[in-house]
């Protein structure tokens, strides 16, 4: 996932369903100048700071 996909994905109401290693996520926060996002995972309270490269969509995969 890139940058452009990101903003899009936080700046708009529409759902996107965004996983990391097969779990579903949802997006808290990135940072420009590292590529980091924090994301929460949706099947627990886990919370981790991974690359926005690892971010996929399967629809789009």
């Amino acid at each position: 996932m890139d940058l452009q996909r990101i903003n899009f994905i936080l700046n708009n109401k529409e759902k996107c369903d965004v996983f990391y290693d097969d779990r579903p996520v949802w997006i808290q926060a990135f940072d420009d100048s590292t590529h980091i996002a924090k994301v929460g995972f949706v099947d627990n309270f886990e919370e981790k700071d991974i690359s926005i490269q690892d971010l996929y969509e399967k629809n789009l995969h």
